[in-house]
């Protein structure tokens, strides 16, 4: 059993790790050519990815640059909507990202109070997200939206690949996927019922010096970078 220790204010709240994962297509534009010169020239002057790696964009200047930033936004709103979140994504922090490929990893050592909305906007570059423990493979396109909890193992691998390889990501291939991301109040009753969170399911671990995590089974677990398989923590 997967359990997310978050904190919720000044005290630590225990979860369920949840195994939902929703996903969807959303119809975006082509980001405009000046927009898309401008990531460019960011992610080879200042970021240099290597494989595996995924860094933040800078988020106003794209926006300045994006004239149908505001409906790609209503667009993911409405999707979000539709699936009983209703205005959730308006009070959700917002940041642009950028990827080679993603190693294997969970987001709830920083990010068990969240859920993640992610919209991608590159073209079809031959990856998926895939989430290991729970089988879910998802192609990565333009206008594909998912929702997940931080607390589930993720990655962004090859389209013909059963695991995350440095190898497969060769530097003259255009491998990078672009995304705005929205981290959702996990504990927002619309969120906590659509990805069905049950919360407060261990006792408080606030005596212990660093406890928000995953643990699995008991024990304080992380994932491998290649396989997506968790590990034990020593």
């Amino acid at each position: 059993m997967l359990t997310s220790f978050f904190w919720s204010g000044d005290i630590i709240r225990s979860r369920r790790v949840s195994d939902i994962v929703l996903s969807g297509t959303i119809d975006v534009a082509v980001p405009p050519a000046r927009l898309l010169a401008d990531w460019e020239r960011e992610i080879s002057s200042r970021l240099v990815l290597e494989p595996g790696d995924v860094e933040a964009m800078p988020l106003a200047r794209a926006r300045a640059r994006w004239p149908d930033y505001t409906r790609c936004v209503q667009a993911v709103s409405d999707w979000t909507c539709a699936l009983g979140l209703p205005g959730v994504l308006a009070s959700s922090d917002v940041a642009l990202m950028a990827c080679r490929g993603a190693r294997y990893h969970h987001d709830g050592a920083q990010y068990g109070g969240a859920a993640f909305c992610n919209l991608f906007l590159s073209e079809d570059r031959g990856l998926d997200l895939h989430f290991p423990s729970t089988g879910h493979r998802i192609p990565l396109t333009r206008g594909t939206a998912v929702i997940f909890d931080t607390g589930q193992p993720h990655g962004v691998i090859q389209r013909s690949s059963s695991g995350f390889n440095a190898a497969d990501f060769a530097p003259d291939q255009d491998y990078i996927q672009i995304f705005l991301t929205w981290e959702l109040p996990i504990e927002d009753a619309h969120v906590g019922h659509a990805l069905k969170v049950a919360f407060d399911i261990e006792p408080s671990t606030s005596l212990q010096s660093d406890p928000e995590g995953v643990w699995l089974n008991g024990t304080r677990a992380d994932v491998c970078p290649d396989s997506g398989r968790w590990c034990r923590v020593d």
